[in-house]
């Protein structure tokens, strides 16, 4: 019996102190742009390189074990090569929506973490000097994130997060007329990110 209710005054206790911990936060951050050469179906598409935002809300379930919300926006350019077109190019806002898994540890100030979700990718064509192909249409590519990085605790409210994070998705095509930049492949566009995140 007193066993029982000493098992029972710890977990009570852990559970308090959870609930008096943060278990939510945003964090905003600056995003690289990284993303492979992709050839298939003969056609040749390359991506600039180029940087962005990223907004996240995470929210702890336990004190290891959390779901996050993000969206993301950059611009860059799609440059597609063809048997038919030498160069291609569409200039694109690129955003993301994704809702991913969160696995955190803590290491006193130093907090290593693992995520794993799925969202869309959506890739709009901007119809200026920059696109040369005008009857490029939006894309919606649904895909998976994968990712790890490390916060590091600067105060009880805020902290410094670096994260590698990965999207796997069919490349896009802008649905153009008889699928002139369709490769028919997948693609694993790298978006590492740093910034701050504050907890509430």
């Amino acid at each position: 019996m007193k066993k029982t209710m000493l098992l029972c005054a710890l977990a009570l206790s852990a559970v308090t102190a959870f609930g008096q911990e943060s278990r939510q936060d945003v964090s905003f951050s600056a995003v690289g742009l990284v993303s492979p050469n992709v050839t298939g179906n003969a056609v040749h598409m390359s991506t600039t390189h180029t940087l962005g935002f990223l907004g996240s809300y995470r929210y702890l379930l336990t004190p290891r074990s959390g779901l996050e919300l993000n969206y993301g926006f950059l611009q860059n350019d799609n440059k597609y090569v063809t048997s038919f077109i030498p160069n291609g190019r569409i200039h694109t806002r690129q955003q993301e929506i994704t809702g991913a898994y969160v696995y955190n540890l803590t290491f006193k100030k130093i907090n290593p973490f693992a995520e794993v979700g799925v969202g869309a990718l959506i890739f709009t064509p901007i119809k200026d000097f920059s696109t040369n192909n005008l009857d490029a249409k939006q894309n919606t590519n649904i895909g998976g994130l994968f990712g790890a990085g490390v916060a590091y605790e600067i105060s009880p409210s805020f902290d410094i997060r670096a994260e590698y994070r990965g999207f796997i998705a069919k490349a896009p095509d802008f649905s153009t007329a008889n699928a002139v930049f369709k490769t028919n492949r997948y693609e694993v566009i790298s978006t590492p990110a740093i910034g701050v995140a504050y907890h509430f």
